[in-house]
């Protein structure tokens, strides 16, 4: 079956689930991934053909996405700040403004000599990996509770050539995290139950609960545990950086002011919600 044939059936499919912008999207991501072709590719080839065993493969693919599995997930990878990463149900899919929380650490520290940096919850290892690529001489470690999660932000790490100490611990039941740091950053569970209704399918039905949700009346549970840990464990003039639910900002910097951070900041996001805050610790 010729390929522009196969794409225009592939798309008329999806658009009643994803729309057409998405479900173009997604015909190219696998159609790059899986043939090495892209949209300009096809263009130039309109008589490229796809094999019966191609087309059930790509069948299948498109059964998965009308049941509206993450593509991430059934390809086996996202990319992140030009970085690519092996991604499964173990962790969550790196989202575009985790990228700007990242790009604020490196800006803040990229000229501090030998930062040491801790991430937790760092499931796939996006921002541990992608903060020892961009810092020279930084020491990053990263913690999870998920071994899962852990063995895949390993294999991230070596991948794209970066050494991080990842280790095992529920952040929860810690009483100290051991070492000091320049930074500390998380971007923990945040969503509550009352705001499911907010979420679609293909993250509500496929992604780890473990990583996106916590009860509505505790809803700060991580962070007040996060930053009471990490006034005993960053260094003088540290910083201690969020990402957060949107509806919680005015809540998260006065956990910050309570617990004595100063020049603490509140950002928005690319899309205009409160999605990342930083606090440094008084020197």
């Amino acid at each position: 079956m010729k390929i522009r044939t196969y794409r225009e059936n592939f798309i008329t499919r999806l658009v009643p689930v994803h729309g057409i912008s998405e479900a173009e999207n997604f015909f190219y991501m696998a159609l790059e991934e899986w043939h090495h072709m892209k949209r300009v590719d096809l263009a130039l080839r309109p008589d490229a053909e796809f094999t019966v065993a191609e087309v059930a493969r790509w069948d299948a693919l498109l059964a998965q996405l009308k049941d509206e599995q993450p593509i991430q997930y059934l390809l086996g990878k996202a990319h992140f700040y030009g970085l690519e990463f092996e991604v499964n149900t173990n962790v969550l899919i790196p989202r575009p403004e985790t990228e700007e929380l990242v790009e604020w650490i490196i800006s803040d520290t990229e000229f501090k000599p030998s930062p040491t940096l801790l991430d937790i919850g760092t499931g796939s290892g996006c921002i541990a990996i992608t903060l020892a690529k961009n810092l020279s001489g930084a020491a990053v470690s990263a913690i999870d509770v998920s071994v899962g999660a852990l063995e895949t932000a390993q294999r991230n790490a070596a991948a794209n050539g970066v050494s991080v100490k990842f280790l095992e611990k529920d952040i929860l039941a810690a009483h100290d995290l051991g070492e000091q740091y320049t930074v500390i950053v998380s971007n923990p569970p945040y969503i509550r139950n009352l705001e499911k209704e907010e979420m679609k399918p293909n993250v509500l039905e496929h992604e780890p609960h473990l990583a996106l949700f916590v009860e509505d009346d505790n809803a700060l549970i991580f962070y007040r545990k996060i930053t009471q840990l990490a006034v005993r464990n960053l260094i003088a003039g540290g910083k201690l950086y969020f990402e957060i639910n949107q509806y919680l900002g005015p809540e998260m910097i006065g956990l910050l002011t309570d617990y004595g951070f100063q020049d603490v900041v509140l950002r928005k996001d690319m899309y205009g919600n409160d999605r990342m805050i930083c606090g440094t610790l008084p020197v």
